[in-house]
C-alpha cells in the first residue's frame, strides 16, 4: 500500500523569527541536511527571506529563514531586512520564535510582542542549549516562557550538537495544516544555485572581515557558465568606500584570494563539480542607505 495515498498529506509555511544571532540559519541548514543559508557571528547575516523545504513522506514543511528582527534600524538596508521579516507575520501557517537558552533579552521581548498580535499557531525553539553551564536552569526558563501563553510547544535544541532536531521537526509536522504539497519531493529551496553561490561568497567576506565592514559588502553574480568539465563563475564584491575595497583585496591581493579559495570549496560542494571562481571588488558609494542601490544589488 502506498503510504502517501493512505494518509492525508500536510503542508505549510513555517517562518523562523527571532533577534539576530539566535541560530535561525544554522537550524534551517541542519533540518535540510544541506547548507543553503549562510552563517556568521555578525548580526543580520541573513538579508532576505529564504525558503528551505523539508519533505518527509506525507509531510512538507516550507521553512522561511528571516533576517534578525531589531527594534531600531540604522539605515535603509536594516529597514529592508526587518520589514522583510515582519511582512511574514500574518502570512505563514506556523511561526517559530527562536530564543537563545539562558539569554532572554529586551530584543526577544520585542519579537514576542510582534508574535502576540499575529493569527495562527506559534512554537518556541530554545536554542544553543549546549552552551548552558547549568542544565538545571532550563526547566524554569521553559516554565517562564510557557507563562507567556503564546506557544503551542517549547522545544530545547542544539543544532550544532544535533540535540532536539528530530523532536523539533516532529512538532512542526504535527502542527502543519492538511493540504497538498506545494513543491516537488526532492526540492529543498526556491533559490537558484547562482543566488546561493553569491551568498556563500558573501559569507566568506563576513567571516573574514566582519569587524572591518560588517554590513557594507554585497555580492553580485555577473556570469555563471556551466562548461564541460567545470562551472565558471564571475562575481563582484560591492563595498561603499575605497578604503573598504583595499581591505577586501588585502596586501598583494591575498585577502581576496583567500575569500575566493574558501568560497570556491563551498560552491563545489553545492554544485558537486569543479568551479573556477573569479572575483573583483567595486566601490558602490552609499549603497546600504539608498533604495536604488539596494534594488540594483537585488534587495527588493
Amino acid at each position: 500500500m502506498n503510504t502517501r495515498n493512505s494518509q492525508k498529506t500536510k503542508s505549510g509555511y513555517v517562518a523562523l523569527f527571532g533577534r539576530p544571532n539566535v541560530g535561525k540559519s544554522t537550524l534551517l541548514n541542519y533540518l535540510l541536511r544541506q547548507k543553503i543559508s549562510i552563517t556568521s557571528r555578525k548580526p543580520q547575516t541573513t538579508r532576505v527571506n529564504l525558503l528551505g523545504i523539508d519533505t518527509q513522506d506525507t509531510h512538507q514543511a516550507i521553512y522561511v529563514d528571516t533576517p534578525g528582527i531589531i527594534k531600531k534600524t540604522r539605515n535603509t538596508l536594516n529597514r529592508f531586512m526587518v520589514d522583510n521579516a515582519k511582512s511574514l507575520l500574518g502570512d505563514v501557517d506556523l511561526a517559530v520564535l527562536l530564543i537563545e537558552a539562558g539569554k532572554f533579552t529586551e530584543a526577544d521581548e520585542h519579537v514576542v510582542s510582534l508574535l502576540k498580535d499575529r493569527p495562527g499557531k506559534t512554537i518556541c525553539a530554545l536554542t544553543k542549549i549546549d552552551l548552558m553551564k547549568k542544565k538545571t536552569e532550563l526547566l524554569p526558563e521553559i516554565e517562564k516562557l510557557g507563562s507567556l501563553d503564546l506557544f503551542e510547544e517549547i522545544v530545547p535544541i542544539s543544532a550544532l550538537k544535533k540535540d532536539g532536531i528530530n523532536e523539533f521537526r516532529n512538532v512542526v509536522f504535527k502542527l502543519l495544516p492538511e493540504g497538498n504539497h506545494l513543491f516537488e519531493e526532492n526540492q529543498i529551496t526556491d533559490k537558484s544555485e547562482q543566488f546561493i553561490a553569491g551568498e556563500l561568497i558573501r559569507e566568506k567576506v563576513m567571516r573574514q572581515l566582519g569587524d572591518e565592514l560588517p554590513h557594507s559588502a554585497a555580492v553580485s553574480i555577473e556570469s555563471f557558465a556551466e562548461l564541460d568539465r567545470l562551472t565558471e563563475i564571475r562575481a563582484c564584491i560591492h563595498v561603499e568606500r575605497e578604503s573598504q575595497k583595499k581591505i577586501v583585496i588585502g596586501a598583494k591581493g591575498l585577502r581576496l584570494k583567500r575569500i575566493g579559495s574558501d568560497a570556491r570549496r563551498d560552491i563545489e560542494i553545492l554544485l558537486d563539480r569543479k568551479v573556477m571562481l573569479r572575483l573583483w571588488v567595486k566601490v558602490d558609494k552609499g549603497w546600504t542607505n539608498q533604495t536604488v542601490g539596494l534594488h540594483r544589488l537585488g534587495y527588493r
